[in-house]
């Protein structure tokens, strides 16, 4: 089934030159079918490339999806232009009264900051408090899943004295749960961040299930028993290039940074790297639509109550 979209979005000619199926706004409200709603709020600096990444995924399953973008209004966006923030995404306010089947929170380069001094951290809280009784599932990424840790469960995070940046092997821990159902008992997954959580502290809290781990870098995903609310440490959605760009960003700058862990082959930073990860990525966001069309309530405003 296609994934809807607004009309006018920049990156549909991509998806579609990618054999993404993807139905018109329009088309979409003649059909009777109740789709899927899922709400993406995008607090990464590219928004243009995190929504092809996240919508090629989101794309890949036989449920109708229909997908909103969200923005914080208490930011000031440097990479992306207020105009195109007014057409294609919307405010917290806009949408607080609305329900949804699921919403996914993106990283964000602000790691290395304190949690309390991210300017939008308030209005953060303000949507993690509102999707307890809007939204059935959550799923944080990278810097949004460390902070949805550190709100409902107080799991701080932790400065890494050198960045955790590669693609790294991480086990299966739970045989046949409903996220993982499908993987190898080891996988790989990118990461990029500068900070780690407090795994010690994880045992801890009864309802968590910890599903894939690495022995270098910690947890890759976790979710509450109730799959209200999923955390992925990593990138799995990333494109082949995206820790390729990071790397010649970042040694453009003169900031120090280490060729990424086992991505390019032979190590050598100047043959083209592959995507080795794929399929965990469609395979991991099929697993999280299917069960969250099997769980969420017909009627969201259920939800509420």
């Amino acid at each position: 089934m296609p994934i809807c979209i607004q009309n006018e979005l920049p990156v549909k000619n991509k998806l579609l030159e990618e054999g993404v199926v993807v139905i018109e706004e329009n088309r979409a409200k003649n059909q009777d079918i109740r789709p899927l709603k899922i709400l993406i709020l995008n607090l990464m600096p590219k928004k243009e490339e995190t929504e092809r990444q996240l919508l090629r995924l989101l794309g890949n399953s036989p449920l109708q999806i229909t997908v909103e973008f969200l923005h914080m209004t208490s930011h000031i966006a440097k990479n992306t232009a207020q105009s195109y923030l007014e057409k294609f995404y919307k405010t917290f306010d806009e949408v607080k009264d609305k329900y949804y089947d699921g919403l996914i929170i993106t990283g964000a380069p602000i790691e290395q900051l304190e949690f309390e001094d991210v300017n939008y951290w308030g209005e953060l809280n303000s949507i993690f408090e509102w999707s307890k009784t809007h939204v059935f599932s959550t799923l944080n990424i990278c810097w949004a899943a460390q902070a949805s840790l550190y709100y409902h469960f107080g799991v701080k995070k932790e400065q890494v004295d050198d960045k955790i940046f590669g693609v790294f092997e991480h086990d299966v821990l739970i045989e046949n749960h409903t996220l993982t159902r499908g993987f190898t008992d080891t996988f790989l997954a990118p990461h990029s961040r500068h900070t780690k959580i407090e795994e010690e502290k994880l045992p801890s809290i009864s309802e968590l299930d910890i599903l894939a781990r690495s022995e270098e870098v910690g947890t890759l995903i976790a979710a509450t028993k109730d799959l209200r609310k999923i955390f992925v440490t990593g990138h799995i959605e990333y494109d082949a290039d995206t820790l390729h760009n990071e790397y010649v960003r970042d040694k453009n700058s003169n900031l120090p940074i280490e060729v990424p862990v086992n991505y390019y082959p032979g190590n050598d930073d100047t043959k083209a790297p592959k995507n080795r990860w794929r399929g965990v990525a469609y395979l991991f966001y099929h697993n999280w639509l299917n069960q969250v069309y099997q769980q969420t309530p017909y009627d969201l405003t259920e939800l509420g109550k």
